[in-house]
């Protein structure tokens, strides 16, 4: 689903399919955003080669449209060689003429030097043009070549893309057949963990909570609430980027939670405080329509009216 259609769907059929739809929605991880947020180190190097291999197009596409002109240049340079020719041929054979038909007198003399006087000059005018497009032409050429993408640039790019595509192919194998490093927590039972996590947030320990959570995440033992719960602690640090990421992976996992409402309205205002006021709107609106009894609407209602 495209961006600029996302408002429309969520104020028509409401939060209920929000979640079941592409993850795009919440705008994390997009990779056609102007400023894309909430990447993964795969994403992030995506999103570089992807910014490399777009210069090489335009740098590519402008050296096309150098060589277009130059092949024009070319011509136009070809066809006054040609006049040029023409024009010399001519003179030989007008001069030949002109010494069969001139008598040795001093007014002949002088005709047949006025006219070698004119030939001389036009050869000249046609050298003085000649030496213009040359160096048009020479300059055009040194554009070019400052400008031009070489073979051992593009061999280095092709270079770099293998790498990167042998780099997401390494960690795809080792994300499959890697055994996961010991943890103390593997001693513990995934209920246990999961009490230790919510007691460390109620303590605002963040950073063992979330770490406690990735646990639970790791052992897919209630992930949505675990995305939530990291979602929530990244909220309240003001890492609006990484919440929006992991609200949208809590809510594509189970869309009927309890904690809805509040994942609702934190995601809108991650969007509003990241700059993305449309889609802030549309979870505003779907909060207050979906859920019109939660405690979270009525801040819904006064962000909204802030931004409307």
């Amino acid at each position: 689903m495209k961006s600029s259609s996302i408002v429309t769907f969520f104020v028509t059929f409401l939060p209920v399919t929000l979640f079941s739809a592409e993850p795009s929605a919440f705008g994390a991880g997009n990779l056609n955003s102007p400023n894309p947020y909430g990447l993964t180190s795969s994403e992030k190097s995506l999103l570089e080669t992807k910014k490399n291999l777009h210069k090489v197009v335009v740098k590519s596409n402008n050296q096309a449209n150098e060589v277009d002109s130059l092949r024009e240049r070319i011509d136009g340079l070809q066809t006054i060689i040609e006049s040029l020719s023409r024009k010399s041929h001519e003179n030989k054979i007008g001069l030949k003429k002109i010494k069969s038909k001139i008598s040795l007198d001093i007014n002949s003399s002088n005709e047949y030097e006025k006219r070698l006087n004119r030939f001389t000059q036009t050869n000249q005018e046609d050298i003085d043009k000649l030496t213009l497009v040359i160096n048009e032409l020479s300059s055009l050429i040194d554009t070019i070549n400052s400008s031009y993408v070489s073979k051992k640039e593009f061999t280095r790019l092709v270079d770099d893309v293998n790498k990167f595509k042998d780099l997401v192919a390494k960690e795809l194998k080792n994300s499959s057949v890697s055994t996961p490093k010991k943890s103390k927590l593997d001693k513990m039972q995934n209920a246990e963990v999961a009490k230790q996590a919510k007691a460390f947030f109620d303590k605002k320990y963040y950073t063992k909570s979330i770490e406690y959570y990735t646990h639970l995440i790791d052992k897919n033992y209630k992930p949505a609430r675990a995305h939530y719960m990291i979602g929530e602690m990244k909220f309240k640090r003001k890492n609006y980027a990484d919440a929006i990421s992991y609200f949208k992976k809590s809510a594509s996992l189970y869309s009927k939670a309890s904690y809805m409402p509040s994942l609702m309205l934190h995601t809108a205002i991650s969007m509003d405080e990241t700059g993305d006021k449309k889609n802030a709107k549309a979870f505003y609106n779907g909060l207050i329509n979906k859920y019109p009894d939660s405690e979270y609407v009525e801040d819904a209602r006064v962000k909204l009216s802030l931004i409307e």
